[in-house]
């Protein structure tokens, strides 16, 4: 795996080195000890499906409070998602600054979004379905969202939104 680390502090894009043969690729997308020599955490407590029907849809901006922040690694593994993180950490010099990435299946590569980000995506074809790991169990207590269209975060989405969960259309502009 190669680690590229993003404009956001923490954030990297992770590449993964697919071998190949006559039978097709191979790729490890988790290794306990390349992350631990990065200086990742390394304590999965869950991993997560999305399918998502119908391209342009919108799911987040999502994170969860302390102490239940979460780590994720996304990986697209059909159809294509243009996936999204925000600095939600205060004091940070990127603070409300985003990066955002287009998974494929094909592309070998994942997003590792840390804790203090808040996370999000959209599909940018029908019939999209996403794995990913995260560090921490959903805490609805903890859950928190930022509007996928604030004005303040300008964040420049590739599609006009077509589906998005009532929930994740009104949480609240950033002041």
């Amino acid at each position: 795996m190669i680690f590229r680390e993003t404009a956001l502090k923490g954030a990297y894009v992770i590449e993964l080195e697919p071998f190949g043969d006559e039978r097709g690729q191979f790729a490890r997308s988790w290794c306990r000890e390349e992350f631990a020599r990065q200086g990742l955490p390394t304590e999965l407590a869950q991993g997560n499906v999305s399918i998502n029907t119908t391209r342009g849809t919108i799911r987040g901006m999502h994170y969860q409070l302390a102490p239940h922040a979460e780590i994720k690694l996304m990986r697209c593994v059909r159809g294509a998602i243009y996936d999204v993180m925000v600095d939600v950490r205060p004091g940070s010099p990127t603070f409300h600054q985003w990066v955002g990435v287009e998974l494929t299946p094909t592309a070998f590569r994942m997003l590792y979004v840390p804790a203090g980000f808040a996370h999000g995506f959209q599909t940018l074809a029908d019939d999209t379905e996403v794995n990913y790991l995260v560090s921490a169990p959903y805490m609805p207590d903890a859950a928190r969202g930022l509007r996928y269209d604030d004005p303040k975060l300008a964040i420049n989405w590739p599609l006009p939104m077509s589906r998005i969960s009532k929930q994740d259309s009104s949480w609240p502009l950033v002041a």
